[in-house]
């Protein structure tokens, strides 16, 4: 079994760099108390840091310049969080600036002290312009102890061949950190997480900000974190493994069972995973 832990975050805004790093200390430690293994935090959780800069929140550039600059130090102290815990950490996304390209990155954070990486692969229009953040792969498989696991963050998870991949390279459990301004986002991001564990009859989840905040693109976000399953035989029928409430800020905890998932891929009701290239070559044909 293994504890997961998706996040309904909400941002702030800070004095210092004190007051930052107590946040995190206090919420890594609370998920951790109650036994979480994986902790998921959201995308964009990051953009709390620009206040650390004392920037205008009017100018979304230099916040994000602030970020992407704020960005080392925060993965470091969140590191040494999932060491001293004994956790995997999907950290806040946030900008970064990856040669001359604005890409938007998750770093997965080992207890054992690698620090690897994500970037979201396909953008959203408002991501695209104004804001002028790139898609940029490829897509990742971090092996860990509790098996391979693969992160889509938030659009990246409404496109089912991006899934495929990680499922076909072995992912049983995709995480999903998401940001989303409105309930219609919210439910899309949602759907596609339940979506995607149904299709790939692996485990997903899905942590979310929340709230108000006075930078542009952060500016009001709704979302819950959550932990999704196929529904088939032995999982909970409705295919919630866990549901947060709407809004509500905190740790969404559940357990997950991945020889329960080998079982119902072999044995189960239906055959989703191995059953996927049946599709394909069945394009429509016009009739005569």
């Amino acid at each position: 079994m293994i504890t997961l832990a998706a996040a309904a975050y909400p941002l702030d805004w800070f004095e210092d760099w004190a007051g930052y790093a107590a946040k995190m200390d206090a919420w890594v430690a609370r998920a951790a108390d109650a036994g979480a293994q994986i902790l998921l935090f959201p995308e964009y959780g990051a953009m709390e840091l620009a206040s650390l800069s004392n920037v205008d929140p009017a100018d979304l550039g230099a916040a994000t310049r602030a970020v992407a600059d704020h960005m080392p130090r925060a993965v470091a102290h969140l590191s040494d969080l999932a060491q001293r815990h004994g956790v995997h950490v999907v950290a806040p996304s946030g900008p970064v600036i990856d040669g001359d390209t604005l890409v938007n990155r998750a770093h997965m954070l080992f207890p054992d002290g690698r620090i690897l990486h994500q970037d979201k692969q396909i953008m959203t229009p408002w991501e695209v312009a104004p804001w002028g953040v790139s898609g940029h792969g490829p897509l990742q498989i971090f092996d860990t102890e509790h098996g391979r696991i693969g992160i889509l963050i938030c659009y990246d998870c409404e496109f089912p061949l991006l899934a495929r991949q990680l499922t076909d390279a072995g992912c049983d459990v995709i995480l999903i950190p998401s940001a989303t301004e409105t309930l219609g986002g919210y439910w899309r991001v949602r759907i596609g997480a339940m979506a995607r564990a149904l299709e790939g009859q692996c485990y997903t989840a899905m942590a979310s900000i929340i709230g108000t905040y006075p930078i542009e693109a952060v500016d009001v976000s709704h979302g819950a974190g959550g932990i999704y399953c196929p529904p088939d035989i032995g999982l909970p029928q409705d295919g919630i493994v866990s549901q947060g409430a709407l809004d509500d800020a905190g740790w969404t905890i559940a357990q997950i069972d991945l020889d329960h998932l080998a079982h119902i891929r072999a044995q189960g009701g239906v055959r989703n995973r191995a059953d996927w290239p049946l599709q394909l070559g069945r394009e429509t044909r016009e009739t005569p």
